[in-house]
C-alpha cells in the first residue's frame, strides 16, 4: 500500500455541511457496493463506501481508512447513472454493521 495523497480532500469533504447522497450498485459476482457522495465541482465524490462481497463479508473505507489488503476508497467521482439511489438510513444501517 501507498500513502493516500486523497486523505484530507476525503476528511474536508466528509466535515463539510454539503448534502449528502447515498448509491448502491451491484457487481456481477454478486457483491454490492454502497456510498455516501457529496458532490464538488459537478461531480459526486464517494467520502464514504460499504462493500459486500459474495461470501457478504463487510468492507468499509473512508479517510481514517482510505484503504487496505482488500481494496479502497474510489479514487474516482461516481458514475451515478450505473448507480441507484438509496435512503440514507439504508447506508448507515450496512455501516454500523461493521462497527
Amino acid at each position: 500500500m501507498h500513502p493516500d495523497l486523497r486523505r484530507s480532500l476525503v476528511k474536508e469533504l466528509s466535515e463539510s455541511e454539503r448534502p449528502r447522497r447515498y448509491w448502491r450498485g451491484d457487481d456481477e459476482r454478486g457483491g454490492v457496493w454502497l456510498f455516501e457522495s457529496v458532490e464538488g465541482d459537478g461531480e459526486h465524490w464517494a467520502i464514504r463506501q460499504a462493500e459486500i462481497d459474495g461470501a457478504r463479508r463487510l468492507r468499509r473505507y473512508w479517510w481514517r481508512h482510505p484503504q487496505d489488503e482488500h481494496g479502497f476508497l474510489t479514487d474516482q467521482p461516481l458514475d451515478i447513472w450505473d448507480l441507484t439511489e438509496i435512503d440514507g438510513a439504508a447506508f448507515e444501517a450496512v455501516w454500523a454493521a461493521g462497527e
